[in-house]
């Protein structure tokens, strides 16, 4: 259901006061940081779509099939990676959820039960128990 014009004035003109308040949470908001994050793991699954090919073109002159069938598995693994990927990428100014935007977590960020006890309050939040 679209917004009635009045809606989206109001709705803008909130838009610019966050971004005069607060212009670094409005632009995390809007999901550079994520959109950052995305486009360098399509630009390497580019890079494996590359080294695939280069491996495909090696395989061919020094004629081993195995060569040839490893590249084309890699080539097809990177371009499936690059497209997904891709489309998960936000538009300009779209707003991404937080939950999005969460950074990563090295392997010893809390035990067992406090990363499952994160999770579950991420779940009651996002579904708004």
């Amino acid at each position: 259901m679209p917004l009635s014009e009045h809606e989206q004035r109001l709705l803008e003109q909130m838009e610019r006061a966050l971004h005069a308040e607060d212009p670094k949470f409005a632009s995390a908001l809007q999901g550079d940081k994520l959109r950052r994050r995305l486009r360098r793991r399509v630009a390497l699954a580019v890079l494996g779509v590359l080294a695939g090919g280069a491996m495909i073109g090696y395989g061919i002159v020094t004629k081993r099939v195995a060569l040839d069938a490893a590249g084309g598995a890699v080539v097809v693994a990177c371009a499936w990676l690059a497209w997904i990927v891709w489309r998960r990428v936000p538009a300009p100014g779209q707003i991404v959820p937080a939950s999005k935007l969460r950074p990563r977590r090295s392997a010893r960020a809390g035990s067992f039960g406090q990363r499952m006890e994160l999770r579950w309050q991420r779940r009651r939040e996002r579904d708004g128990f």
